[in-house]
């Protein structure tokens, strides 16, 4: 693997990371909210075998998806899913913003076995999510060619098991931190979905212009431009979501620090 490969390689595994950790920290909320009516003794029980289940179906869910990933209309799905996804959280994002009800379903009480089976649920759905995404970060890496599991390259099928991993290590570890951090700078959650929906686009590329669709010239993906396009706009989104975010902060400090003055005045 030469130096240029690695870095590829490796900024994808670091946008992996950030998705796998927006993911597991939403995957920890709805696990401790389906448990939080269970007595204290329970709830950690509860939350075990949660976790159990999100490592079985996210490792099971990897194997199975990585055995169609090279068909073209899998490639497809999964631009379409992180576009869905992107365009899912900015819509969200802005009826929130407009005052619109977020509405929730509560957790009625439930017996320890019916609230580990909800649970596991969730997991299969977050499981599912999880490792499409993976999956659409993944097959835009070039191949290693050293050896291959299904239909994935070894190299990209390392990158999502290392993501997929650290996506539970994060449900288990910095799941509570992680939601912290998105409340407190919301707008780096944002640039996040912006880029999982950049990454969307890339897909779309790789899909249009795969041999069976033809609609782009097959080696377009592999050009400069488009690379130089793809690396300029995803630093921008991360360097413009982490400003924004830090005018933010400051923003509502200074309002904090008024109120403060206007109330002992």
């Amino acid at each position: 693997m030469d130096l240029t490969m690695f870095f590829e390689y490796a900024w994808v595994l670091l946008v992996l990371i950030g998705l796998e950790g927006i993911l597991a920290a939403d995957n920890a909320v709805v696990m401790a909210v389906m448990v939080k009516h269970l007595p204290v003794h329970q709830q950690k029980k509860a939350l075990f075998y949660g976790l159990l289940g999100a490592f079985i179906f996210r490792f099971a869910t990897l194997f199975m998806i990585s055995f169609l990933v090279n068909v073209w209309y899998v490639q497809a799905i999964g631009a379409a899913y992180l576009l869905y996804i992107a365009i899912h959280h900015i819509l969200k994002r802005n009826a929130q913003l407009n005052g619109q009800p977020n509405k929730r379903n509560k957790m009625t009480g439930s017996s320890f076995w019916m609230t580990v089976l909800k649970v596991e649920v969730a997991d299969i759905a977050f499981a599912v999510d999880s490792m499409l995404a993976a999956v659409a970060l993944a097959v835009t890496l070039p191949e290693v060619g050293q050896f291959s599991i299904g239909g994935l390259d070894g190299g990209q099928f390392i990158v999502m098991f290392l993501g997929g991993f650290i996506g539970l290590v994060i449900i288990r570890f910095a799941a509570t931190w992680f939601v912290k951090l998105l409340n407190d700078y919301p707008s780096l959650e944002t640039a996040a979905f912006l880029i999982v929906g950049w990454v969307g686009v890339k897909l779309a590329i790789y899909t249009l212009s795969h041999p069976k669709i033809s609609i782009l010239n097959e080696h377009f993906p592999e050009s400069v431009p488009w690379k130089v396009t793809f690396w300029i706009v995803l630093l921008g989104i991360a360097f413009g979501g982490y400003w924004l975010s830090k005018r933010e902060n400051k923003k509502a400090i200074a309002e904090s620090v008024e109120k403060k003055v206007e109330k002992h005045s």
